[in-house]
């Protein structure tokens, strides 16, 4: 294996030992700009980091080191405890005499291990790298069953040592294919294995499960607590920690434990990857690199502001207006309505209820209400305290809501009845808060006073999850303020108007905007079953005068406007704005909306969950500039700027952004209400910011002459072909402009020689189109598809109903066509 040596250095009794280690650096001269001191855990070995070695510059040198009784290094016979262990790698490291600047990087019992070697080690001390540990057993929770189950004594010697079974069992974990994630091949899990194919060579396996301090008096109970008390004064130190959430070892509870201890660290969550997460997500290397290559810093300190949050002023400046500030739409064409003295009576109220039970400024608070009154009263109490709410819908989907959820780490869930029954099933973390328990709550509390700042955390919402984990949001008061700003002054929103919000979320900005809200009759994980006249009765009993509604709704809007009255016509002429975003929005599908809502200016703001709006194209823009290449966004707003980063050859982004009109490449916007970053994602924000004060979209398209916007896709979806990048939006359009109802471009084959296939929404009785149907399309789209299909029914996120996912087409097709193409 690449770097493979050995070196013989004393062990804790002063008796020379034989150590195995990969080293980066071997046969090289000169003085590397960093060490990469890497320390595995049980029961794996120095073949954790074989990645790390292998992909690491030549300036840095990567020392990943089988502890002794473990992998290929020395049985000595003697069982170690872990200050043992310590003083082990402290001689080890002093025999290779590694002098320059260390950051150490460590994965389970290597953790603690590693960071006994910091702490004796500070002067040396660059960074710390931690995935999948704990150095400490939080109070609140016992210690994780398999670890207990395995060190029982009846199980202990059957299951480290005289079988395989906790080295198999662990390899399983990244055995099992999971989403999107890699599955472990079987010459991998071989590899782990290898150097424990006897039972004598498994005794360290053994001795690390026996050595775990599960209670007080153990052995190593002292030196864990004082290395886990010790790393509070490494403040001064960056860290990063890499986590894999499905862990059932080391959740996520033992990441929050780390975080308390090193709350400057930065934070990395691989969504669906378990124990062995640098298997699990071979990105991991790719990010630990980047973090070591930026030269590992503190980030920066945020300096908190104690100027006043401004998100509840328009609804306190209402709080004697007795007209209705929410109306919410039932089953039955009945409405319930508040008005905006009750609305601001019961926050205030609230807000102290929630204070009264616990939750301060800088809480996390998951909140489980259905949209309507319930759930804005609480996020408005919330924001009147100074917690953060924390908000999915149910367009991520039960699986998606627990991951996060659970990765936002809220420490409250407030929730209806159902929503609190949905909090336990999942396992979500937090102390629990009723809705029923409110009004008993509020008689024993005084309203709140006003405490958020604008600096506070006001919310962590999430992206819809079309292109891979729904990643978690984060916006400060200041941020969301300057996003109703932004849609007031431009859409000139003022007490005048009355929002229908066919996308139930923006019904949170009402109070806050000092508009009127209706929330039509519809479920919100199906935007598509909005009818006509669902939506003309929520206009009608709201005297709406702005609509906004997905794409799909709209769809379902016009095929059920047939059963439009005169009395619902009359009440869609009175709408004077529709906006419709989400997904590209069909001039044909404008044009249909534009006869049921005469009156109304159709435009389609283009944003993200990151920053919404950014640009906006309407009705008669979108006319004038017909066809071309992607979807017409429009100009940037006012206050918005929009760059481009160009795609190379391989269709990957490069560094610098310019405003150069027709070059393709990844968008990116700047602008006062872009959130303020993402969730424990630390790589990925670090790449969406790469380009100070701007945020990298993830989408691709390109500025025209007259520098207006065209969206060509998502940098996901990017064909690399053997010619170059190929985007695919223009392609579809081209499709379903000769006769496919829906249509997604995708690649198949290795990056640098993808094919594109063409993927029509259609029954039939093959997946694959016969030859004349083919051409059809082929010449149609003026491109030679190396296929077209055809599928059922296109797969779609829950949240827009629009969203087709083709990494998962690309998958489906590649499967079908296996060795078809060549």
């Amino acid at each position: 294996m690449e770097g493979s040596r050995t070196v013989r250095a004393a062990d804790f009794t002063g008796v020379e030992r034989q150590w195995h280690l990969l080293d980066s650096w071997r046969g090289r001269i000169g003085t590397p700009s960093v060490t990469l001191l890497c320390v595995h855990g049980n029961p794996t070995w120095s073949y954790l980091w074989r990645s790390l070695v292998s992909q690491a510059p030549e300036s840095i040198r990567v020392i990943a080191v089988d502890q002794l009784d473990m992998g290929y290094s020395e049985r000595t016979g003697i069982d170690r405890r872990l200050a043992d262990r310590v003083i082990d790698l402290g001689n080890l490291t002093s025999e290779l005499g590694i002098t320059g600047p260390v950051i150490t990087v460590a994965h389970d019992w290597g953790g603690p291990v590693s960071l006994g070697w910091a702490l004796a080690h500070r002067h040396q001390l660059a960074g710390i790298i931690l995935l999948n540990t704990a150095i400490h057993q939080p109070p609140e929770a016992r210690a994780p069953a398999l670890i207990r189950l395995a060190r029982s004594r009846p199980l202990l010697t059957l299951n480290t040592r005289l079988t395989s079974l906790f080295i198999t069992s662990t390899t399983s974990l990244s055995r099992v294919a999971r989403g999107s994630l890699p599955r472990m091949s079987k010459a991998d899990a071989d590899a782990y294995l290898a150097p424990y194919d006897e039972s004598a060579r498994r005794a360290g396996v053994r001795q690390f499960v026996a050595d775990i301090p599960l209670e007080d008096d153990h052995p190593s109970a002292h030196e864990l607590t004082r290395i886990a008390e010790g790393i509070r004064e490494l403040g001064d130190v960056p860290a990063l920690l890499m986590w894999g959430p499905d862990d059932p070892v080391f959740s996520d509870l033992y990441l929050h434990d780390l975080e308390r201890r090193l709350p400057h660290a930065q934070v990395h969550r691989y969504e669906g990857a378990r124990h062995l997460v640098i298997d699990d997500a071979p990105e991991l290397v790719r990010d630990l690199l980047e973090w070591v290559a930026a030269g590992p810093a503190l980030p920066d300190a945020h300096v908190a502001s104690n100027e006043p949050s401004t998100l509840n002023d328009a609804l306190s400046a209402r709080h004697l207006d007795s007209s209705a500030a929410l109306i919410t739409m039932g089953e039955t064409g009945n409405a319930h309505s508040i008005s905006w003295a009750m609305l601001a009576e019961r926050v205030a109220r609230v807000a102290g209820a929630l204070e009264e039970a616990g939750v301060r400024r800088g809480h996390r608070v998951s909140v489980l209400i259905p949209p309507g009154p319930d759930l804005i009263c609480s996020v408005y109490a919330l924001w009147r305290i100074g917690a953060c709410a924390v908000i999915v819908d149910r367009g991520l989907g039960i699986l998606g809501m627990r991951r996060a959820i659970r990765g936002a780490a809220p420490q409250h869930v407030i929730g209806s009845r159902e929503g609190l029954l949905l909090a336990r099933t999942l396992r979500i973390p937090g102390a629990r808060i009723s809705m029923r328990d409110l009004p008993r709550l509020i008689g024993d509390s005084a309203p709140a006073e006003m405490h958020a700042t604008k600096d506070d955390e006001a919310v962590v919402v999430f992206t819809s999850g079309a292109t891979g984990p729904a990643k978690g949001v984060i916006y400060r008061h200041r941020q969301v303020a300057e996003t109703m700003n932004l849609l007031a002054s431009h859409y000139s929103l003022g007490a005048q108007d009355t929002l229908v919000a066919a996308f139930a979320p923006w019904a949170l900005l009402g109070p806050g905007l000092g508009i009127s809200s209706v929330i039509p009759d519809m479920d919100v994980t199906r935007p598509a079953t909005l009818t006509a006249s669902d939506i003309a009765q929520a206009v009608r009993t709201g005297h709406g005068t702005v609509v906004w509604a997905a794409p799909a709704a709209l769809r379902n809007v016009v095929a059920t406007s047939g059963s439009l009255s005169d009395d619902d016509r009359r009440a869609c002429a009175s709408v004077r704005l529709l906006l419709s975003a989400g997904a590209p929005v069909p001039l044909s599908l404008l044009e249909q909306t534009a006869q049921i809502f005469p009156q109304a200016s159709l435009r389609t703001p283009y944003g993200m969950t990151e920053a919404l709006p950014v640009a906006e194209a309407d009705l008669n823009a979108i006319r004038a500039q017909g066809m071309g290449n992607g979807v017409f966004v429009g100009a940037a707003l006012p206050g918005v700027e929009i760059a481009i980063a160009p795609l190379d050859d391989r269709g990957v982004p490069v560094d610098d952004l310019t405003d150069t009109r027709e070059v393709t490449g990844e968008i990116a916007v700047r602008a006062s209400h872009i959130r303020e970053g993402y969730d424990r994602l630390w790589a990925t924000n670090a790449r969406a910011s790469r380009n100070l004060g701007w945020h990298r979209t993830g989408d691709v398209g390109h500025l025209d002459e007259a520098g207006n916007l065209w969206v060509e896709g998502r940098l996901a979806h990017v064909i690399s072909t053997a010619e170059g990048p190929l985007t695919s939006i223009s392609l579809e359009q081209l499709a379903i402009l000769n006769g496919a109802v829906n249509a997604a471009c995708v690649g198949i084959g290795p990056l640098g020689t993808q094919q594109a296939v063409l993927i029509i929404e259609e029954a039939g009785p093959s997946h694959l189109l016969n030859a004349a149907e083919s051409d059809r399309f082929r010449q149609a789209c003026d491109f030679p598809f190396a296929a077209v299909m055809r599928i059922d029914r296109m797969p779609v996120d829950i949240r827009h109903n629009s969203k087709i996912d083709r990494l998962h087409l690309s998958a489906w097709a590649s499967e079908i066509l296996g060795g078809a193409l060549g």
